[in-house]
């Protein structure tokens, strides 16, 4: 949590210097969100487990748009755990990802890109078996890093939609636990691979009411040596707001590499927190 509140508190402080200079070209948004979930039992003879769960994270964008290039920089931080009886705290949420993605207007919907991101977490990662009363520790902070630079084509039909397809050079970084193993060389675990492939990155922003957003990220890389491939990442969220501060948030994120598991990952989430933007 330290490490979390010093980034946080450290790029709050350098896009807030950006902001105050009346002759800055960038436009800067920054939104920051808690969400809070407590129960406690005493002498309830229905049965119950005490709980509690948090989440904090940031969502901020940069972005410069001058002349012929179009620069927008995105960052995304959150962290949150939770405590089930007397089970001790688990992480529920680790991210932190940033993209930049440099764009030449030509003037059409079809522009030149250039793009690079970086993905990873803070925290170690754990699963759990509660009948056997074991964990085993299956990532750590900033094992694995997934890294993509890319060069190609971006195509907006319209505000709401961005898509982009290029060349692209995609790097995984373990050192302990095995995401960047190849598995076609036994007796030796390697902690890094490069990848040369094609990209595809779709980006959906829908505002269906003045209080309801729909967003969603999709994104694809096949390699060239193994074109039949596909990985699979999206993220998606609908936002609801209730209030000036008051947000509820539905989640859907989804994960295919064959590298890591054969099965689709389905992470989904419902919270209810209190949201404030501070750019």
């Amino acid at each position: 949590m330290k490490r979390i509140l010093s980034l946080l508190t450290l790029l709050g402080t350098a896009l807030s210097a950006q902001t105050d200079s009346a002759a800055s070209p960038w436009t800067h948004t920054l939104v920051s969100a808690v969400t809070l979930t407590q129960v406690s039992y005493t002498d309830w003879t229905a049965g119950g487990e005490n709980a509690m769960a948090y989440t904090v994270s940031l969502d901020g964008r940069s972005v410069r748009d001058a002349g012929m290039f179009h620069w927008s920089n995105s960052y995304k931080v959150a962290y949150g755990q939770t405590r089930l009886g007397s089970k001790g705290m688990r992480k529920i949420e680790d991210k932190l990802e940033l993209e930049s993605v440099l764009t030449y207007k030509l003037g059409t919907h079809v522009n030149p890109y250039a793009s690079a991101t970086f993905k990873s977490q803070f925290d170690d990662g754990f699963k759990y078996d509660d009948a056997a009363g074991t964990k085993v520790q299956t990532s750590a902070g900033f094992d694995p890093v997934y890294m993509t630079q890319a060069v190609g084509v971006g195509y907006e039909p319209a505000p709401q939609v961005r898509t982009r397809i290029g060349a692209a050079l995609r790097e995984v970084l373990s050192d302990a636990h095995g995401y960047a193993d190849d598995p076609k060389t036994a007796g030796e675990v390697e902690t890094s691979k490069v990848e040369g492939g094609l990209e595809s990155v779709t980006d959906v922003s829908l505002q269906f009411e003045e209080n309801l957003l729909f967003t969603s990220k999709l994104e694809l890389f096949s390699p060239f040596h193994d074109p039949d491939v596909i990985i699979l990442r999206s993220d998606s969220m609908l936002a609801a707001k209730v209030s000036s501060y008051i947000t509820v948030n539905l989640t859907l994120q989804l994960i295919n590499d064959a590298n890591i598991t054969a099965r689709t990952q389905v992470k989904q989430g419902l919270a209810m927190g209190l949201t404030y933007t501070l750019l």
